[in-house]
């Protein structure tokens, strides 16, 4: 029998259903949420990203079905049995709530045995009028452009220096641990540590973009892909947080304004014309051979991904080679680029046209005039990011 026919989950329903005491709906939000788990598996299994091993939940939790819950001004009833519910207190929240229990207002709460999980979802006018942003993940920096914010950077370095520092503090640990039951507790202490410290610097970043940005757009990065020979530059990589981030950002936000965008060529491409450049080789300027322009390499990659955010795009492949193109419509790439990135970059500064007098005379180029408009780092004192002068 097929397992995704209705007469296969009408009886397990009713094969759960036996001897059950709490209310049906409960069983059917387990089912619902073991096929969602079993699709999610799927998914990655064809794509190579998990092995052929039967998921399971290692957390205990459940999801409370729309049908199940209600609010009651401030509080949330949930039912547990016909008749018989349970209150939750939102009172001291920090968020509004919407109007009515929907798929557009409140959605299904995720119940542990220590938290409630209540997803809240909000109209667009909820963006209060800020602009979409789109931003470059780096291993010391995050990197965002939108017209109307300019070069925004947030420095990650100590973010990065919380795992690095974990990692030779655990080093010198993991030799004993397998022989040792109390090298194993300060092993697992200096992971739980490690995991805390780390998780409040993603929050305080996620904090800044959501204060800027009133949608967002990150790169889907993948570090299956990412991984070389060299040991050093794997340890980098799999200590990143960019995916903490974005599941961080797509709880606060809802996952309607934060879309994960192809990262291909965004740092190769030149952003006003569209050339490619294959020999980078880790340059911080990016040298367009096409049009000329010399641009900060991870800017150049922050406007790549704007315009695919605002534009949209179209993968093809040509020749064995993938490339990304851009659905512009009307004004050509590199005129739009001028028009509207460059004062952005300047601060209303255009491109005259005039050409150089003497060969000695004195020209600045733009990746030497261009500095981030807002940059954002970490302050010890504060303990949070604030905006540092440029």
């Amino acid at each position: 029998m097929d397992i995704h026919s209705k007469e296969y989950k009408k009886k397990l329903r009713d094969s759960l259903l036996q001897e059950w005491p709490y209310a049906a709906h409960w069983v059917d939000s387990a089912i619902k949420t073991a096929y969602s788990i079993f699709k999610s598996w799927r998914k990655n299994y064809v794509k190579g990203e998990r092995k052929r091993r039967r998921p399971t939940a290692k957390r205990l939790f459940t999801r409370a079905k729309q049908t199940l819950i209600r609010l009651e001004g401030e509080k949330l009833r949930v039912t547990v049995k016909p008749d018989e519910y349970v209150y939750l207190d939102l009172s001291k929240r920090y968020f509004p709530l919407p109007g009515e229990v929907s798929s557009a207002g409140l959605g299904e709460p995720i119940i542990t045995p220590e938290k409630v999980h209540l997803p809240v979802h909000y109209g667009d006018d909820a963006q209060g009028g800020k602009p979409g942003v789109a931003w470059d993940f780096n291993l010391l920096s995050l990197d965002g452009y939108s017209p109307e914010t300019g070069w925004v950077r947030i420095d990650t370095s100590k973010l990065a220096s919380v795992h690095t520092s974990s990692f030779e503090k655990r080093r010198s640990v993991q030799r004993r641990a397998s022989h040792s039951k109390k090298a194993r507790r300060v092993l697992s202490k200096y992971s739980k540590r490690e995991r805390n410290r780390a998780r409040k610097h993603q929050l305080e970043i996620a904090r800044v973009i959501q204060s800027l940005c009133g949608s967002v757009g990150l790169e889907e990065l993948k570090k299956q892909g990412m991984y070389t020979r060299s040991r050093i530059w794997n340890r980098r990589i799999s200590r990143s947080d960019w995916r903490s981030i974005t599941r961080i950002l797509e709880g606060r936000m809802g996952e309607a304004r934060v879309e994960e965008l192809d990262p291909y060529g965004s740092s190769s491409y030149c952003s006003r014309c569209g050339w490619e450049n294959r020999d980078l080789n880790g340059a911080d300027v990016f040298v367009c051979g096409g049009c000329g322009l010399r641009i900060n390499r991870q800017l150049n990659a922050a406007i790549n991904l704007y315009m695919r955010l605002t534009f949209g795009y179209t993968t093809n492949w040509e020749d064995g080679k993938k490339r990304v193109e851009l659905r512009m419509e009307g004004a050509p790439q590199r005129d739009w680029w001028d028009r509207v990135v460059l004062p952005s970059l300047l601060g209303g500064c255009v491109l005259t046209g005039a050409e150089r007098k003497t060969p000695n005379e004195l020209v600045r180029e733009l990746h030497e005039v261009v500095k981030p408009k807002l940059h954002y780092a970490y302050d010890r004192h504060a303990d949070a990011y604030l905006c540092i002068p440029t």
